[in-house]
């Protein structure tokens, strides 16, 4: 078999029918699919019928009220390798529509550019997922192996519904995943700092105002006291071990060469970031308020783990002689990542400069996302989707119709690689 010759035909085929693709997509954005409130019903049932219609049955999974997973495969599932492309379907709230230059659910095709909530993270990759299981579909082609289309509803508030629930009922099993994730165009990520979420909550006792502070004991006063220690986890210096100083090595080249507009931020990789999210506390101006509470998302480097950060707050607030809860909510894990050289990873950064004759190499990403589940069922995984960084949860997001195109094509050809390598 002629694998070059393949990917080129499954390519041109891509191109001959651009504009079905931005159709789709543009279909997809026009569906208001936002998390909260997490009602995937519609979108689920839009993306059902497209595959439908090309013969590509497709298993419904309700994980949770109006949460639906669905599970599409083409090729031979019994024998060979699995390959599985993975998307979310939900997005973001749209916010104030005020704000919005446009529609946030018009999907508007303007300038060359895709318009609206979710563009780029992700209906664009899912799009591109979808368009390209369709097209192997279409022109029969024989597959020594399998492709696992993963569409799951639950990304945006923490994922809890989609792609670890797949996985621990065992609904979901493969050799490499794709999640086509927002990325940088010719730099898939391939690594993932940790999470680390918590609540701190500070107690006092109450009293009369115009008595502090010698009366009673003020909650808010003490958290302020405990937040400067939570603000100094960033000045920790971590030892980033041997085996990803590569990684973070060729991620601080990504930033200098590529991502320059951000090289200011060239120091997250190696830190343990502090974002002080929301507080609320005490009642009146009046009234000595006796609790004070903060929610606090971290996002660990390697060379250290929640269990280490845990310790280390404990023992630094204990010190404080204050009265306090420390609780654990939201994302968990632990900095991962997948090896450059693993086939999955060589299959999407071999394609991309197969199809942009452009060099291509993987990067770590400071946030977290679903790879880390895949990587706990030791999947190996990586994400690459079209993107416009700066809009990714903002007002007027949108990606360059150009990438839809691209990213769909290269994620084609990465399944002929992957399925035909060893």
């Amino acid at each position: 078999m002629d694998t070059t010759e393949l990917k080129q035909r499954l390519i041109d085929e891509v191109e001959s029918r651009k504009d079905e693709l931005l159709e789709l997509c543009s279909s997809l954005i026009k569906i208001p699919s936002e998390n909260p409130p997490g009602d995937s019903t519609e979108i689920s049932q839009f993306i059902a019928d497209y595959l439908g219609k090309f013969d590509i049955s497709v298993e419904w999974h309700e994980s949770a009220d109006k949460m639906y997973n669905l599970i599409s495969t083409v090729g031979n599932s019994n024998e060979g390798k699995n390959l599985i492309f993975c998307g979310h379907t939900d997005v973001v709230p749209a916010g104030d529509r005020s704000k919005w230059d446009f529609d946030p659910f018009s999907g508007e095709i303007k300038d060359g550019w895709m318009l609206g909530r979710g563009a780029s993270d992700m209906k664009a990759g899912l799009s591109g997922l979808i368009f390209a299981t369709t097209i192997l579909k279409r022109l029969n082609i024989e597959l020594p192996g399998s492709l696992s289309l993963v569409i799951v509803p639950d990304e945006e508030t923490g994922g809890e519904f989609g792609v670890p629930w797949l996985l621990e009922k065992g609904l979901v099993k493969g050799d490499g995943c794709l999640i086509a994730e927002p990325s940088s165009p010719r730099n898939p990520t391939i690594g993932q700092k940790g999470s680390y979420w918590f609540e701190l909550e500070v107690f006092g006792e109450p009293g009369h105002g115009s008595l502090s502070p010698l009366a009673g004991q003020n909650a808010i006063s003490d958290m302020v006291k405990a937040l400067l220690e939570v603000q100094k986890l960033w000045d920790l210096t971590i030892e980033i071990p041997e085996s990803v100083k590569p990684l973070i090595e060729v991620t601080h080249r990504y930033m200098r060469e590529v991502e320059t507009e951000r090289l200011k931020y060239i120091d997250v990789f190696e830190k343990i970031t502090v974002n002080i999210g929301t507080i609320e506390g005490g009642t009146k101006s009046n009234v000595i308020p006796e609790s004070c509470k903060v929610q606090v998302d971290c996002r660990l480097p390697f060379g250290i783990t929640q269990e280490e950060v845990t310790a280390i707050l404990t023992d630094k607030l204990d010190q404080l002689g204050i009265r306090y809860e420390l609780r654990r909510f939201g994302f968990r894990s632990q900095a991962n990542y997948t090896d450059a050289n693993d086939p999955v990873c060589k299959a999407i950064v071999d394609n991309i400069t197969f199809v942009t004759d452009e060099e291509a190499y993987g990067v770590m990403q400071w946030a977290s996302s679903d790879a880390k589940h895949f990587r706990e069922y030791d999947i190996p995984v990586l994400q690459y989707g079209p993107a416009y960084l700066p809009t990714i949860h903002g007002y007027n997001e949108r990606v360059k119709t150009e990438q839809i195109i691209t990213c769909a094509k290269v994620y084609i050809a990465a399944v002929i690689d992957f399925l035909y390598s060893k």
